[in-house]
């Protein structure tokens, strides 16, 4: 019988880079920061990146939920996306990276006005203010007044609104559309609700903080 050795392998931790502390990518997985493909790729990572270091993040998704906004829209080739909890505007750029291809736009609603402002400036920083519609005040009255269809709706607002959000937006979804709700860990009424309708099909995004995917069945 031939001898045989033990290979002991040691993983040391990755120091990260600085764009990925930019994009708050996790050093040592297989996910690495995103490269820009046009110039206007290019204006929103540079936009996201500096608000990330300057600390204009509040109540905004960590860069891997970002990542997945928009490969859901650009996949789903979205044109008509509503976003309710503009925040500061980072979850909104995200967006913006698809639809800026898939010649979409961006109706994105925020009852604080200091963070509307920030939003503001950083989708004119970008270069893709002209593809959005901040709408400001409150978004349980705001959305009476939107038409559909849309193809994509992302709620990222207080969390005991989740279930009156999901209730008016669902008759504005288009039959295969997207809803994608963020945190849904902290707004059990929410997943019990999209868990429990036969129209909807869910699953749950656990990479980054917890994003629920609702498909509206056709």
């Amino acid at each position: 019988m031939k001898p045989f050795a033990l290979v002991f392998a040691i993983f040391l931790p990755v120091l990260p880079t600085s764009a990925q502390r930019s994009f708050g990518t996790d050093p040592g997985t297989l996910q690495s920061p995103p490269l820009a493909r046009t110039e206007t790729e290019r204006r929103i990572l540079a936009t996201i990146s500096d608000a990330v270091k300057a600390g204009e993040l509040y109540a905004n998704v960590p860069a891997i939920d970002g990542r997945m906004l928009r490969v859901l829209a650009e996949s789903a080739n979205a044109k008509q996306v509503l976003e309710i909890g503009t925040s500061t505007g980072i979850s909104g750029l995200w967006f913006l990276l698809a639809l800026e291809r898939t010649g979409g736009r961006l109706t994105t609603l925020e009852i604080d006005p200091r963070r509307a402002a920030l939003a503001r400036g950083h989708f004119k920083r970008a270069g893709v203010d002209g593809l959005v519609t901040l709408v400001e005040g409150d978004a349980h009255r705001s959305i009476s007044k939107l038409q559909g269809p849309l193809d994509v709706v992302f709620i990222d607002a207080e969390k005991d609104g989740y279930v009156d959000y999901l209730n008016q937006v669902l008759p504005l979804i288009r039959p295969g559309g997207l809803i994608l709700a963020h945190n849904v860990d902290m707004v059990p009424d929410y997943v019990k609700a999209v868990n429990a309708n036969p129209a909807l099909e869910t699953v749950f995004y656990l990479q980054g903080n917890q994003l629920a995917i609702t498909l509206k069945k056709h």
